[in-house]
């Protein structure tokens, strides 16, 4: 018959539940940064007509204004 230690238990327990807890983490950061990375990355923009600050999503040139509709360039610094 085939015997097995407490130890080897114990350790083959740990073990298992560290992987499934990195797994987890690891699956979440990247989920998360792919959902939000786009959100998180804004172009700002000035409008020229009237004088209003506002942003947009990234890769955007041409955006119009929320409060006038004038259709500005991104700032570039």
């Amino acid at each position: 018959m085939f015997t097995v230690s407490l130890n080897l238990v114990a350790a083959i327990y740990v073990g298992t539940a560290c992987a499934v807890t990195f797994g987890l983490w690891f699956y979440y950061d990247r989920r998360d940064r792919r959902l939000y990375d786009l959100e998180r990355r804004k172009v700002n923009f000035h409008c020229i007509r009237c004088d209003k600050l506002y942003t947009a999503r990234a890769g955007v040139e041409l955006c119009p204004c929320p409060r006038c509709r004038f259709e500005n360039q991104r700032l570039t610094f």
